[in-house]
């Protein structure tokens, strides 16, 4: 199956300001709990006493295990972070020199080197030097180089980044598929026989999640602990690493407590007890889409859209009727709370706190990038359109007749259109007006974004969605589409995610997109890394105690210890 071919048809033709399609978009699929006949009405006031719903609801989500550990934190680094910076400008002239230097060095270590730089999440530095070290590597002579270093060269000179191997296959690519296949059995029967080592640990990891399918920066202190305990790096680029991931968490330190202020602000947690507090984990989620320093205010701006969402899937899978439901859908239509007479206070708050994030989300952009909020607002609106629809399914008890119909509908309940426009927003001016004319028009690299999510989910929650009610999965449409057992269903589901990562690959490599920034692809690329991560071997997002280690690493894990 060519999963994007399935949802061509459903992109129309775009009026002037937004190419509209139909659908529905969700930021992920909604068990919808509550959505029944047998919820009841809101009948006792705008005060909500005596609104049982907002206490019935509340034991349904686990709490956050953070509380108000990121608010106000205090880092002993920071009072050294302008000797810190002196520090990592003298280390980078010295790494700058070490990649340029083709006298002193081989191709072959220069090409290990910018390898261990991106893996060290080290390569933004030196973008300048990277590029010309390898216009001058690129002839080189490769004869009696390992196989390591020929194929990393096959990598640069193939235009795909360092970490993409045999997994950026496309479709038709049959010795890759044997390769992959082959590779994969072998390593699965040497790991019982395996000492616990670093190599043991890469191949398990590769096992789980295929190395250009990983996220960076989620393993980058991994790799520079490593690295130091192998003694396998240069004593200057490992000093750089640990100085440049000490900064960097500085930094991401410090917008965690902007968005977790932001987030007591708008005290949705009083308001909405059912609501999720995964304020820490969303901001997780983005750090693995942009983790440069650079990028802060565009962090801080899609962490906050990806915390709206909850609020509003949380309303709609936990608290509202059916038809407040609607109603809340036509407040958010028409982005105005006037219409809301008849919903609950805590809607209406929910729709005010909305309304006025996106107002200070748009002041946080300069005057000529404000021609960015509308289509962010469109995306805001299509989101709650779709967990309306999604309602109404669940009513009718409704199960797409094919995998095909389904992919149609639901892979725009992924919310990837949406996050993938979100992105965008809080970006400098490489981020046009064209980017966002192309990325609203859920081009096929999007599209493809959007399906393995959507199998993805649908593998990892499935399970736990038969216990209660819920929208029908693309399991359930395989299931009765071929009338098969849930395992086969399961089984062609998994088939299907990685036939839409060769779609995805194809649209990665695919010439006719360089007419968009590097920086703007890498932006979708990496969103579709952390959704491979949140929804690998379980829900993380949801089961947010799977994600505790990797938060502490990040964030909350002692400095290195380096010399300044």
């Amino acid at each position: 199956m060519r999963t994007c071919n399935y949802i061509s048809a459903a992109v129309a033709s775009p009026p002037p300001l937004i190419r509209q399609w139909p659908g529905r978009i969700s930021w992920r699929r909604p068990s919808r709990l509550q959505c029944s006949a047998t919820r009841t009405r809101h009948e006792d006031g705008p005060d909500n006493k005596g609104d049982n719903r907002l206490k019935q609801n509340t034991g349904i989500f686990h709490p956050s295990i953070w509380g108000d550990t990121f608010l106000g934190y205090s880092n002993p680094a920071a009072s050294s972070q302008q000797q810190m910076t002196e520090r990592e400008d003298k280390l980078k002239e010295e790494v700058a020199e070490m990649i340029a230097s083709s006298s002193t060095t081989t191709a072959a270590s220069r090409l290990q080197l910018i390898d261990a730089l991106e893996r060290l999440c080290l390569d933004h530095l030196f973008e300048e030097e990277i590029s010309a070290a390898l216009a001058q590597i690129e002839t080189a002579d490769v004869s009696g180089y390992d196989p390591g270093t020929v194929h990393c060269g096959f990598v640069y000179f193939g235009n795909i980044d360092t970490r993409s191997r045999q997994h950026m296959r496309t479709h038709g690519e049959v010795i890759l598929e044997e390769a992959v296949l082959f590779s994969q059995t072998r390593l699965e029967r040497m790991i019982p026989y395996m000492e616990e080592s670093s190599l043991a640990r890469e191949v398990k990891s590769s096992l789980e999640i295929p190395l250009p399918r990983r996220v960076r920066i989620y393993e980058s202190k991994y790799y520079i602990s490593a690295n130091e305990k192998d003694a396998t790096l240069h004593e200057t680029v490992l000093q750089l690493a640990k100085l440049n991931s000490n900064i960097m968490q500085l930094h991401h330190r410090q917008e965690l407590d902007i968005i977790t202020r932001w987030w007591k602000d708008i005290d949705i947690e009083s308001r909405l007890p059912f609501a999720r507090d995964r304020i820490v984990e969303c901001y997780l989620w983005i750090l693995g889409v942009y983790y440069e320093p650079c990028y802060s205010r565009a962090r801080i701006i899609l962490t906050m859209n990806i915390a709206i969402a909850t609020i509003v899937d949380d309303i709609f899978d936990s608290y509202a009727t059916p038809e407040e439901c609607e109603l809340f859908t036509k407040c958010m239509e028409s982005w105005d709370s006037k219409g809301a007479r008849d919903l609950p206070e805590c809607m209406k708050f929910a729709l005010e706190k909305i309304f006025n994030s996106y107002e200070t989300i748009e002041n946080m952009l300069r005057q000529e990038g404000k021609y960015r909020m509308p289509y962010l607002r469109y995306f805001a609106k299509d989101i709650v359109r779709s967990y309306n629809k999604e309602v109404k399914m669940l009513q009718e008890g409704y199960i797409p007749k094919s995998v095909e119909e389904h992919l149609k509908v639901s892979m725009m309940t992924s919310g990837c259109p949406f996050l993938s426009c979100a992105s965008l927003v809080g970006m400098h001016d490489i981020a046009t007006e064209e980017c966002f004319d192309w990325v609203s028009s859920v081009p096929k690299m999007v599209q493809a974004l959007s399906v393995i999510l959507r199998l993805e989910d649908d593998l990892e929650s499935d399970e736990r969605e038969w216990l209660i009610p819920h929208v029908a999965s693309t399991i359930d449409s395989y299931m009765k589409e071929h009338d098969v057992s849930i395992e086969v269903a399961r089984g062609q589901i998994h088939v299907l995610k990685e036939e839409s990562w060769k779609d995805f690959n194809s649209e990665w490599l695919n010439t006719d997109n360089n007419a968009y920034p590097k920086q703007i692809l890498e932006r979708i690329f990496n969103l579709t890394r952390t959704m491979e991560f949140m929804y690998n071997q379980g829900e993380n997002f949801t089961n947010c105690h799977n994600l505790k280690d990797t938060v502490h690493s990040l964030l909350l894990a002692e400095p290195f210890a380096i010399p300044i």
